[in-house]
């Protein structure tokens, strides 16, 4: 219920109640039948006040209740990326790094949006960890629904990122578990509509199809689920550009957890290297 309808409702009980006393103190005095209708008066009130109060303190609870959800999620999330990634000459090894929030080579880290923008073409989140809860610059940030940012910036409690919901960022797709990979980004229109590129003539594939992160980033885990598969175009008689309808609602978002990459300072070495 919605906290308008609840103060609503409040008002038209309180109301109602100020009648119903000024009735009664009218009809008080005229005999036993109208002292029945008093009691029976009585008791609707109490009901309705009653049941006013309990909706009020469902309400608020919702919050306490919805931050219990998005903690036991973040550590389902955690246990799967770990049950994914785990061999049985490595089984004690993945317990520890569970038990540290590690799994598969990423630390996930739980956090809470406190900003975001969803109305410009730069668009950015502000979340709610920072350096003193372990967080650096370049980690993904990620929910059980997409890819939805880059953190650029990290001070000691806050964390900025910028939004997949930005012109400048783009994520490493794959269409399937083991179909071709291409570059997606955001379509710069619709908050729910991305573009998968650079997919192969050759490559078949279905209106519908689920689309995941690659693997391929050194930010992002594989196989976190992004989207499904729309209308497609071919470009320049070589490559498709496909139509993703996003699984994650920007309009929504609260909840979301931020991935580190353990090896990504040896693979940046090696890049940088060659």
């Amino acid at each position: 219920m919605r906290k308008s309808n609840i103060i609503y409702h409040v008002i038209n009980a309180a109301i109602f109640i100020l009648l119903e006393v000024a009735a009664l103190n009218m009809l008080s005095n005229n005999g036993e039948l109208q002292n029945i209708w008093i009691s029976k008066g009585v008791q609707a009130v109490s009901g309705t006040v009653w049941g006013g109060v309990q909706d009020v303190k469902d309400y608020f609870s919702l919050r306490k209740t919805n931050d219990a959800l998005a903690l036991e999620n973040h550590d389902l999330r955690v246990r799967i990326a770990e049950l994914e990634a785990m061999t049985e000459d490595s089984l004690s090894a993945a317990r520890m790094s569970l038990t540290g929030q590690v799994a598969g080579g990423f630390r996930y880290t739980p956090a809470i949006i406190t900003k975001i923008s969803n109305n410009t073409r730069h668009n950015y989140i502000i979340i709610g960890k920072g350096t003193a809860d372990g967080v650096r610059k370049g980690s993904g940030v990620i929910t059980g629904k997409g890819a939805i940012g880059v953190i650029d910036a990290v001070s000691r409690n806050h964390s900025y990122a910028r939004s997949f919901k930005n012109h400048e960022m783009s994520v490493s797709a794959r269409l399937g578990k083991e179909g071709a990979v291409g570059p997606m980004s955001w379509d710069g229109i619709s908050s729910r509509k991305a573009i998968l590129k650079e997919i192969p003539h050759h490559v078949t594939f279905q209106q519908g199809d689920t689309v995941y992160t690659s693997g391929f980033s050194s930010i992002f885990p594989p196989d976190i689920p992004l989207g499904t598969t729309g209308q497609s175009k071919v470009v320049n008689g070589a490559t498709y550009e496909i139509e993703i309808t996003l699984f994650e609602d920007y309009g929504a978002l609260r909840y979301v957890t931020i991935v580190e990459n353990l090896g990504k300072d040896e693979i940046k070495i090696l890049e940088d290297e060659q």
